[in-house]
């Protein structure tokens, strides 16, 4: 009978020694009480604590954790935005105490510091700068947050603003814009492009064209070497220069009516056409060649004088 009063003894006194050991995980700091009053900070392991005396008052992670703070504010053009910043923080190793014993929500507290930098900020700024700076306000919110947490027991790790969001309105007037100068500098890119093709149309006509009267000149030459023969062969056989270029006239004269002739589709009319048009051009190609002859011994002999 006796045996059997001291079995709950015994279990009750392996209960107590088992609740004297805890553990307390890899980065995180236990938090000991004796008495409602702080006793020590035990980190991580197979920790002893005195049963029924000591007591775990709490745990902090001193792993690195994230806020996200959603903060609405104006611009100084007078836009609404909406900022998203996200705060990296971690709890101190040697300030576990000031960490768990001074602040009873540190996430209010940061919280409230990073509305009162961002709301000092952001209304400075016009909207595309709050795009443009965002780093300078994630460092303002920083530096703000360090001096205020680390008394605390808090290190701020990082500061990032990791969202912009302006109205509805204003992000739709933000693409039309962007819209309009894309299109303008597609505008601008096709003028180019037409001013070029009407540049280099115009370079390869003056080309053809310079290459079209070379050929014209080129020709000319030819029929003049060509007529400078004739005349020199006529010449041999008694006519003189005068009736030879005149023969010469009147046998291209009939050439061209040969060719006129050949051409079924021609619409061509040469006048005059009568049967006797080619002695009659014959016979007033010899009196002005020799007209031209006379005057121009005139002008020889009025010239003699006058010397």
């Amino acid at each position: 009978m006796n045996n059997f009063i001291f079995i709950p003894i015994i279990i009750f006194g392996l209960i107590i020694l088992i609740s004297a050991f805890f553990i307390v995980k890899q980065q995180t700091a236990a938090i000991i009480e004796r008495f409602g009053r702080f006793q020590a900070i035990r980190q991580s392991g197979l920790r002893f604590k005195i049963p029924l005396v000591d007591r775990i008052a709490g745990r902090l992670s001193l792993k690195i954790q994230q806020l996200d703070v959603i903060i609405e504010t104006k611009t100084l053009d007078d836009v609404f935005v909406r900022l998203k910043v996200s705060v990296q923080y971690k709890v101190i190793r040697d300030k576990v105490y000031d960490a768990f014993y001074k602040l009873d929500y540190p996430h209010d507290q940061i919280t409230s510091y990073v509305f009162d930098v961002v709301r000092a900020e952001v209304p400075k700024m016009k909207l595309d700068d709050v795009f443009v700076k965002k780093d300078d306000i994630a460092l303002a919110v920083k530096a703000e947050l360090n001096d205020a947490m680390s008394d605390y027991g808090f290190d701020i790790i990082k500061t990032l603003v990791t969202d912009i969001d302006p109205d509805a309105q204003v992000k739709q007037a933000m693409n039309r814009i962007n819209a309009s100068e894309r299109e303008k500098i597609a505008a601008q890119f096709e003028g180019d492009a037409q001013r070029i093709l009407i540049v280099e149309k115009a370079k390869a006509e003056a080309e053809s064209k310079r290459l079209q009267g070379q050929g014209i000149a080129d020709q000319r030459r030819e029929i003049a070497r060509g007529l400078e023969e004739s005349v020199e062969v006529l010449n041999r056989v008694g006519i003189n220069s005068q009736e030879a270029s005149a023969l010469i006239v009147v046998t291209q004269h009939y050439d061209t009516l040969q060719s006129l002739g050949e051409e079924t589709n021609s619409n061509l009319i040469l006048l005059p056409n009568a049967p006797q048009a080619g002695s009659n051009m014959l016979n007033d190609m010899v009196a002005s060649f020799a007209a031209s002859n006379q005057i121009g011994e005139a002008m020889k002999e009025a010239r003699k004088k006058k010397e």
